[in-house]
């Protein structure tokens, strides 16, 4: 039997905001455990929340940024629960009147696994949103066999939390949406979305059901996972596991599995509980906020998201769709391009450079494009080298990479210390001369339509140059006497 599967992710996501969600506490990663609390994240009788203003500024912006709707009034709830990383035995989220409503999140074709990328089932899909709430993270809890150990410095940090529609089709459009989502966020400034450092973490809701049937499965929440490419390994055990009960003639339960990624299975952790199990109402020691005035404050820092940014990569530079897509899917990438770009004439070479040439040097240097010592425009001068014919293509490639330890130096002024002087045009002539003599036969069939062999004659010019000729050039000189 065939199934259809439908999938929708709960993502939640640490602000970055200096200070946490209801007191005056440090947010940041890695200090002392328990270093950074209060009796306000402590949960200690007596203390009251206090609301941070930046981290529903910081919310109401992804909204704008996703397409959501933000009502004129937002209240706070309590989420009442007992577990060790909340002592004050509830949660303050929102739960009828969130910040955002609705919207969308764009999948990325660069964001689809690698493996994934060809055969992509649904260009350019988006991936609607039912809402986005703010709340506050819980402590970390971490489990050992000889006990627990609870760490409150994550307690109180704010935690926007962004809840798809079950639009989800794939464990590949999963992951697609999870690296698209973040892109955007961090596009926006307003979280790195570290998945490794918690500062991103997403819970799976996942169900399967016959073809044909238009009533939804049963769901079953999938919780632990700390990349996105274990929600893509996660998904395909689970659908697997779902579709194998149900063709052998079992029920599925609604329930929270967690998954083990040593073993790569789901295991079962409770039945799951609804809305009305947490006993949610409104909190009493907050006022709502009227959200007007932060929606006109937030409207100016609305930035050019990624797929906007490639658009205009596309228009104003003349790249292809391709190239503008991996440019755009950085934000320190795309801004280190474009003021290239905008120094060079020749835009689609300075694409070529930093997709195929800067990005393998900087990973040979295990080093990020922000911290490259070849300013955008050293490699606009290199790259113009090439083009005026005084440098070519393998040459200008051991310059870039003198001038990753030259940073201070320009590339002209490097080239001459390499010893890379160009050939005069006479001495390049007489080469194409020697080369269409030495090679009668290839001269005849070029001649007869086989053009493709100027690219040999081409290279046999080079080798005699030892490199120092230019190999378009080379190329428009013999194409000249040839034909």
């Amino acid at each position: 039997m065939d199934y259809i599967t439908t999938i929708g992710l709960e993502v939640h996501v640490q602000l970055k905001t200096q200070s946490k969600m209801f007191c005056a506490c440090p947010a940041e990663y890695g200090a002392q455990p328990n270093a950074n609390t209060c009796p306000t994240c402590l949960g200690l009788p007596g203390a009251l929340p206090v609301l941070n203003r930046g981290a529903i500024e910081f919310t109401v912006l992804a909204g704008m940024m996703l397409d959501c709707k933000t009502p004129p009034v937002s209240k706070w709830d309590r989420k009442n629960y007992f577990y060790p990383d909340m002592p004050k035995n509830y949660q303050l989220s929102q739960f009828d009147l969130p910040l955002c409503i609705g919207g969308h999140v764009p999948l990325y074709d660069h964001c689809y696994p690698k493996d994934a990328q060809k055969d992509i089932t649904r260009p350019g899909q988006s991936i609607g949103l039912t809402r986005i709430h703010l709340e506050e993270d819980v402590a970390k809890s971490t489990h050992a066999t000889g006990g627990t150990t609870i760490d409150f410095n994550r307690a109180g940090t704010p935690l926007m939390e962004i809840v798809s529609e079950p639009d989800i089709e794939s464990p590949e459009e999963a992951f697609a949406y999870l690296n698209s989502l973040r892109q955007i966020l961090i596009y926006g400034e307003l979280s790195d979305a570290d998945m490794e450092k918690g500062q991103m973490r997403c819970d799976v809701n996942v169900s399967v059901r016959p073809k044909g049937q238009e009533e939804l499965g049963v769901k079953i929440e999938l919780k632990n996972m700390n990349s996105v490419s274990a929600v893509r390994r996660a998904l395909h055990y689970e659908i697997e596991r779902q579709v194998g009960v149900l063709n052998s003639g079992g029920e599925l339960v609604q329930s929270t599995r967690r998954w083990d990624d040593d073993l790569g299975e789901t295991q079962q952790m409770r039945t799951k509980e609804d809305a009305h199990d947490y006993r949610y109402f409104p909190d009493p020691d907050l006022l709502p906020v009227r959200t007007g005035d932060i929606i006109e404050k937030m409207r100016p820092r609305v930035p050019e998201l990624p797929h906007q940014k490639a658009s205009r990569f596309v228009t104003d530079f003349e790249i292809s769709e391709y190239d503008a897509s991996v440019l755009s899917s950085d934000r320190d990438l795309a801004c280190y391009f474009e003021a290239a770009a905008k120094e060079s004439p020749v835009a689609k070479k300075i694409a070529n450079w930093v997709i195929n040439n800067v990005l393998a040097v900087l990973n040979e240097h295990d080093t990020g494009i922000s911290q490259c010592p070849v300013t955008p425009a050293r490699l606009s001068g290199l790259v113009d080298l090439v083009e005026s014919g005084q440098l070519s293509n393998n040459q200008a490639k051991e310059v870039f990479a003198a001038l990753f330890d030259a940073p201070d130096e320009e590339p002209d002024v490097v080239a001459r210390k390499l010893g890379f002087e160009p050939a005069d045009s006479g001495e390049i002539e007489a080469f194409v001369d020697e080369a269409i003599a030495a090679n009668p036969e290839k001269v005849a069939e070029i001649k007869s339509g086989n053009d493709k062999l100027i690219n040999w004659l081409t290279g046999q010019v080079m080798k005699t140059s030892r490199g120092k000729a230019n190999a378009r050039q080379v190329g428009d000189l013999l194409r000249s006497k040839i034909t």
